[in-house]
């Protein structure tokens, strides 16, 4: 192995957080990763990371070698691409994780066709509402939704996403429809929990903000249960129009309160900060913002 594989081997052991995940995610045995990492420290003269039976982190040493390291690797990566004279040939493994309904609902025609584009192209792709560590856990890049907060990622916007109040014609019938805020205390709620917040704030015609506390009848992490639930006449759900939107189109679900601003999300593509963005990521992200964009087709209902 030359020094540029060892860079690179040293920096998936810190980005993984230990040895034995950078060698789960090179799928190669501990002892070998174990062995370059010391045969790189033997050459270099310092010891690069402090290791015990039970942890290990970077020396002083360690920390600036490895900042310097990850410019270079993204330098390399930079002037093969420049340099191969082939900007359309997309290849090697895109390892990618996105939300379980976005992903499962949106993203199966994207992937079709990209893959169709470019054959040479293997995909490893996680559709999963768990918090992943994309560093940790070898992912490139992810699709999330909603506010940002981990400085050590970088995103592009690919879609709005807009919400919905809505339920079944039938249980309108049944207990009425709801015409203020305050008509929603007779109603059952049904709560779409990824959020944290037991709350929701809405703007009426006039601009003025109202904040309305949701007492939910049924709560769950998936937005397409919930759909199915209100479908079947359980209650009102404020939701995401992209879980919605094929039920609503056919009247099966059908908007109340449409007075009232529903807050808006955005759909992100993200990715390590200071890490090289491959032209495979970078030609996806941009496929995916221009199908999508901020009048997605699922708000056509």
């Amino acid at each position: 192995m030359g020094q540029l594989e060892d860079m690179a081997m040293f920096v998936r052991i810190v980005e993984a957080g230990s040895i034995t995940k950078a060698a789960e995610q090179l799928n190669i045995a501990k002892s070998a990763v174990s062995r370059r990492l010391k045969e790189l420290e033997t050459r270099l003269g310092s010891q690069l990371i402090s290791r015990t039976t039970r942890q290990s982190h970077l020396t002083q040493t360690g920390a600036q070698y490895y900042q310097q390291v990850n410019s270079i690797l993204s330098a390399v990566d930079a002037l093969n691409e420049q340099t191969s004279g082939a900007p359309t040939r997309i290849e090697g493994t895109l390892k990618m994780t996105a939300p379980l309904s976005f992903g499962l609902m949106h993203l199966n025609d994207v992937i079709d066709e990209y893959a169709s584009q470019h054959p040479n192209l293997n995909f490893e792709l996680d559709f999963s509402d768990r918090r992943i560590d994309l560093i940790e856990e070898g992912y490139e890049l992810a699709i999330r939704i909603g506010e940002l907060r981990d400085s050590s990622y970088q995103a592009k916007k690919l879609a709005l996403i807009r919400c919905v109040i809505c339920a079944s014609p039938d249980y309108l019938a049944r207990m009425g429809t709801p015409e203020t805020l305050e008509d929603l205390e007779d109603h059952e709620l049904l709560q779409y929990s990824l959020g944290q917040t037991n709350s929701i704030d809405l703007v009426d015609a006039e601009g003025k903000k109202h904040h309305h506390t949701i007492d939910a009848k049924i709560k769950a992490t998936n937005g397409e249960f919930l759909v199915d639930l209100a479908v079947k006449g359980h209650g009102i759900t404020f939701i995401p129009t992209f879980i919605a939107y094929q039920r609503l189109a056919r009247g099966e679900l059908v908007p109340t309160l449409q007075q009232y601003q529903l807050p808006t999300l955005n759909a992100y593509a993200v990715y390590p900060k200071n890490r090289f963005l491959s032209q495979r990521c970078r030609y996806l992200i941009d496929f995916i913002a221009e199908r999508f964009g901020d009048d997605p087709y699922w708000d056509d209902f």
